[in-house]
């Protein structure tokens, strides 16, 4: 397992941006496929977007606002969120998989994002 700690949330109106960065732990970074989840008060945890070698994915509420990129010399996973509403208010969480797994096995501490109107 690798440790992850997040960093960048805050309180920012609609339409502004934010960029997540998560850093971890660990030799073989460049080797986990990394996520970002999150949880609104309510509700159950869902996938944002995860990079692998083929590079980002994302669900459906946030392409197009939203990307994932990662710099594997820095350790480093990173969410740049734009144009950003009140629906994506949350505790956001970044994930680790390993090669070879189909669960993220490691995750951070979660970094809050308020979305005001």
């Amino acid at each position: 397992q690798v440790q992850l700690v997040e960093s960048g949330g805050g309180l920012v109106q609609a339409g502004g941006s934010l960029r997540l960065s998560c850093a971890a732990s660990g030799r073989t970074f460049s080797s986990y496929a990394m996520g970002w989840f999150r949880q609104a008060p309510g509700k159950e945890r869902e996938v944002v977007a995860v990079i692998t070698w083929s590079g980002g994915k994302y669900t459906d509420s946030v392409k197009g606002r939203f990307t994932i990129s990662r710099d594997n010399a820095k350790n480093t996973v990173y969410l740049q969120m734009n144009s950003l509403t009140p629906e994506d208010t949350a505790v956001y969480y970044c994930a680790a998989q390993p090669l070879g797994r189909i669960d993220f096995n490691s995750w951070g501490q979660g970094t809050q994002v308020t979305v005001s109107s």
